[in-house]
Formats: structure tokens, sequence, C-alpha cells
């Protein structure tokens, strides 16, 4: 009954989060005037500023819990995982648009799934191949009229639009699978700290950013242009970055990184429901298909780790990666 209890919790968070972090695929169509890294560097300053703020009142006593691998950990965690993976996001989205990007990260449920399958106590591979192929069929036909049809730009663009969501793809498989794994490491630190520190650590490199930012732009823009800029980043950073990542956190704690895996499907399912509502359009048959598949490859492996916890066990399953802790 109590991982039953955990099951449910982590899920919630888990739509949860996908419904925030879906609202970052419509972020650089809401100010395409600006580059890529200046609405990454706008995000994450803002992030690192709400979490430095929120954080001042017990950084000392936090402070002392962490060691050197701990902060090495945060530093390549905020990189992979915030500051790389949204340059290459929000590139992917001007490049090759909003569903080319998000057949692409879309395919993130089987790279994190598999590598999780591989952790002590989790659910085999074997029993996981349903979902998983649920998961993919979802993913082709999410991106397929993208892919299918003809291009809306140059065919350079479309390849390094396809490249650059193939780097976030690369960039975001690591942090999931390294923040599960760090998560399980430390009880003596809450998820909502975890986050708070590793927003903290993003807007530093944010802060790094800046002189490339400004070198690299080319176009001038107006008061209001910036104003927009600074209304999007903040909006991002406070939905996304901070009650997005906590959620996310929270539920990393609660679930097995086989399930975890699965719940960015969501992400991805939130992002086509905003891009459908930016487009003032309905779903075509194709993309009603790969709804359906993915909540069919979600509910498979709920299924899958059902079965799992009713098998008795000489130990409790601990969540994301014991074996690594």
């Amino acid at each position: 009954m109590g991982n039953d209890r955990r099951t449910i919790a982590g899920v919630a968070c888990g739509i949860g989060a996908g419904a925030l972090w879906g609202l970052v695929f419509l972020a650089p169509e809401l100010v395409r005037e600006f580059s890529a890294l200046q609405l990454t560097v706008g995000r994450y300053l803002f992030y690192g500023l709400f979490s430095a703020f929120l954080i001042a009142p017990v950084w000392r006593t936090l402070a002392r819990k962490l060691g050197r691998r701990e902060w090495i950990a945060l530093g390549w965690l905020a990189l992979a995982g915030n500051t790389l993976y949204y340059i290459l996001l929000s590139s992917s989205v001007r490049l090759g648009g909003i569903a080319m990007t998000s057949l692409i990260i879309g395919f993130l449920p089987v790279a994190v799934t598999i590598i999780g399958s591989r952790d002590q106590g989790a659910v085999p591979l074997r029993r996981l191949i349903p979902s998983l192929t649920l998961s993919a069929l979802g993913a082709v036909c999410i991106g397929w009229q993208a892919l299918a049809g003809p291009a809306s730009g140059a065919v350079t663009k479309q390849v390094i639009g396809l490249l650059c969501g193939m780097g976030a793809l690369v960039s975001w498989t690591c942090y999931a699978v390294g923040n599960s794994r760090w998560l399980a490491r430390l009880e003596h630190v809450s998820a909502h700290e975890w986050n708070l520190l590793t927003g903290a650590v993003t807007g530093a490199q944010a802060l790094l950013l800046i002189p490339f930012a400004l070198v690299l732009s080319t176009a001038s823009h107006t008061t209001l242009a910036w104003t927009k800029l600074a209304g999007v980043s903040a909006g991002v950073a406070i939905l996304a970055s901070m009650l997005g990542n906590s959620l996310w956190n929270r539920m990393s704690k609660l679930l097995p990184l086989t399930l975890v895996g699965q719940m960015i499907l969501f992400e991805t399912l939130f992002a086509l429901l905003y891009g459908f509502l930016w487009e003032q359009r309905w779903p075509t048959a194709l993309e009603c298909v790969a709804f359906t598949l993915v909540v069919l490859s979600v509910v498979s492996c709920l299924a899958a780790h059902a079965k799992s916890h009713a098998r008795p066990t000489t130990e409790p399953i601990r969540s994301c990666s014991s074996a690594n802790a």
C-alpha cells in the first residue's frame, strides 16, 4: 500500500512537472527577435536570483552538508539539465519547429528507461519492452508530419535544428539519470533544497554567459522588446525552473529510474497541447494517435512496476538507483 501511494504521488508530480516544462517550448516563439543564448541567459539569471533569495536563510547550514563532489555534481547537472540543454532546445525550436523538437525530446523516456533498467532492483528491461515500444511509436507519430511534410525553411536550417535537438536529447538524458542518482544519495538534502542549489549554480553560469550574449548579438532591440524578454524569462524561471524542477525532484525521490523516464513524456504532451493553442488549431488524427500511444505507454509502465511491487522481497526497493547511492 505504501508503494502504491508513493507511485501515485510520484506520477502526479511528474504530470505537474511536464505541464510546467511544456511552457519552455513556447518561450522561443514568444520572443523570436532574441537569440537562443539571450533567452537562456535571461531565464537562468532569474532562476538563479529567485533561488539565491529563497536559499539565503539556510545557506550556512546547507553549505556545511555539501562537499567538493556535491559542488562538482551541481555544476555539471546545471550545465547539462539547464544551460546547455536550453540553448540547444531553443535553437532546435527556432530552426526545426516545435513538432520536430518534440519528436526528438520524445525519445528521452526510451533512453532514460533503458539506462535505469540496469540499476539494482529495477524492473527488468524485457518487461518494459511493451511500454518502450508504445513510447517510441508515439514519439514517431508526434513528429511524422513535421518530418514528412515540406520543409518550412532551408534544408541546412532543418539539419542544424535536428542536430541541436539531438544534442538536447543527449544533454538532458545525462541530467535525468545523474540527478536521480544524486537525489538517491543525498538523504541529508531535500529535493527542494537541491533544486534551489541547482538554480543558484545555473544563475552563476548565466552570469558567465552575459559577455558572449552581448558580443554575439548584432540586432538592436526596443525597450518594449527587452521588457517582453524579461517578462517571458521571469515567467519561465518561476513556472518551469522553480516549480517544475521542484516537482520533478520530488518525483525522482518517489519513483524508480525506469518509471522516471516515462514521466518525461508528459512534457512532450503538454508542449504539443500548448503548440495547438498557440497555432489555434485542433490536433490531427495522427497527433491523436500519438496522444493515445503515449498514455498507453505510461499505463503499461505503471502496470509493470505494480507487478514488481506485488512480489515479496527481502528488502524494499529503493528509488532512483540505490545501487549507486
